[in-house]
């Protein structure tokens, strides 16, 4: 086999899905944020009670939940293009990766425990 036909793996999954992914995430990212100014402009106040009574209703807390989500996967595909881009080492590849989704992990376990204590 040529050396020019041999493929080697690189362990991600490039291309469109991901792409998809990040469009996708990125409209649930804006469709959050529209409504939170949406209904910072229509609290008319901004203190403690205006703000955990936008996010009181459950669908409000899964709507934010799901947006944390969002952010976590766009972060993830993006830093992990960052690390197979310019880590060479693949145990240092691995390491940072393996770090990015733990952090990624705890932020978003972290979000649902701020969201559900309100």
């Amino acid at each position: 086999m040529s050396p020019r036909l041999r493929r080697v793996p690189a362990g991600a999954h490039y291309g469109l899905r991901d792409w998809i992914i990040q469009r996708i995430s990125a409209l649930v990212i804006l469709a959050f944020v529209l409504f939170v100014v949406g209904s910072v402009l229509l609290a008319g106040r901004l203190d403690y009670d205006a703000w955990s009574g936008v996010f009181a209703p459950p669908p409000v807390k899964l709507f934010a939940l799901l947006a944390v989500a969002a952010v976590s996967y766009h972060a993830w595909i993006g830093v992990r293009d960052i690390w197979m881009d310019y880590v060479k080492p693949v145990g240092v590849r691995l390491t940072l990766h393996v770090a990015t989704v733990l952090w990624l992990a705890y932020c978003l376990a972290w979000a649902a425990q701020i969201l559900w204590s309100i």
